[in-house]
C-alpha cells in the first residue's frame, strides 16, 4: 500500500536543487523555489520521485490521482493472482477396493475443479512395515488419475505419512 508520506511532496522536499520532469515541463535542473513555482502555475504537486539521485528527481503531477491509480493497479494485480487450493485425501496402507474407488472419485472431482491434490497414506503404530503397500497404492492412484492431473511430487515418506502431490492438468 502507498503511504501518504512515502514521497516528499511540495514543501516537504529538502533539496536545494532538483531535476524536474513531467508533462508540459521543460526538463532540467532548477532551484527548489522555481520548481515549486512551476508546479503551482500548473495547479499540480511537485513530487520527489527519486530522493537518492544527485540532484533529486522531482515530477510535476497530481499526487492524489497518482496514489489512486497506484492503489487501483495493486488491486488489479492482486485479483489476477491465482489462489492455489489443496485438497487432501487420506488412505491407510490396507485400504480396501471400495474405499479406494470412493476416494479416487473424489480425487477426480478435485482435479477437475482445478485444485491440487495431496494424497497420503497414514501409517499407525506398526503398520509402517507396510510402507511398500502404501507406495504401490499411491502410484496406482497416480496412474489412474493421469488423465486429470500430473504427479508433482512422487510418493515420499515423511515421518508416519507417505505423501504425493498431483497438480491438475491445464485445460
Amino acid at each position: 500500500m502507498i503511504k501518504e508520506d512515502q514521497h516528499n511532496i511540495n514543501r516537504k522536499i529538502r533539496a536545494e536543487e532538483v531535476r524536474l520532469v513531467g508533462d508540459n515541463v521543460e526538463i532540467g535542473v532548477y532551484p527548489l523555489k522555481r520548481a515549486l513555482e512551476i508546479a503551482d502555475e500548473q495547479e499540480l504537486d511537485l513530487v520527489e520521485i527519486s530522493p537518492n539521485a544527485n540532484p533529486p528527481v522531482c515530477k510535476v503531477m497530481d499526487y492524489k490521482k497518482f496514489v489512486y491509480e497506484q492503489k487501483k493497479r495493486e488491486k488489479a494485480m492482486k485479483s489476477k493472482a491465482t489462489k492455489v487450493i489443496i485438497k487432501e485425501i487420506r488412505f491407510g496402507p490396507n485400504t480396501d477396493d471400495h474405499d479406494y474407488e470412493f476416494k479416487k472419485k473424489h480425487a477426480e472431482k478435485f482435479l477437475k475443479d482445478g485444485a491440487k491434490l495431496k494424497a497420503y497414506v497414514f501409517f499407525k503404530g506398526r503398520s509402517i512395515i507396510y510402507k511398500d503397500q502404501g507406495e504401490i497404492l499411491l502410484l496406482k492412484l497416480a496412474q489412474e488419475l493421469e488423465d486429470y492431473g500430473k504427479v508433482e511430487q512422487m510418493p515420499k515418506l515423511e515421518g508416519k505419512r507417505m505423501i504425493m502431490f498431483i497438480a491438475p492438468k491445464k485445460k
